[in-house]
C-alpha cells in the first residue's frame, strides 16, 4: 500500500506547528511556497487539525489499530 508515511505526515505537521508559532509571534512564514501571516493563522490551525488528524490515524494503522469497532450478537 503506498501513500503518505507516517514519518511524511509528522514532518508535515512540525512544519504547520512551527508556522502556527511563528505567526502568533507576528512573523511571516512560508510552507510549500506559500507566504503566510497572521491572516492566514485559521488556514495554517486547520492544517494542524488535519496533520494531527492523519498522524493519529497513520499511528495507529502502524499500531496494528484500526477504527475501532463494536461487534454484538445477532438475535
Amino acid at each position: 500500500m503506498s501513500g503518505i508515511t507516517l514519518a511524511q505526515a509528522q514532518t508535515k505537521l512540525d512544519a504547520y506547528l512551527a508556522a502556527e508559532e511563528k505567526i502568533l509571534l507576528g512573523q511571516k512564514v512560508e510552507i510549500d511556497g506559500q507566504a503566510l501571516t497572521r491572516a492566514n493563522l485559521e488556514m495554517v490551525q486547520a492544517g494542524v487539525a488535519v496533520w494531527n488528524q492523519r498522524v493519529r490515524d497513520l499511528t495507529a494503522q502502524s499500531a496494528g489499530r484500526g477504527r475501532s469497532r463494536t461487534v454484538a450478537p445477532i438475535g
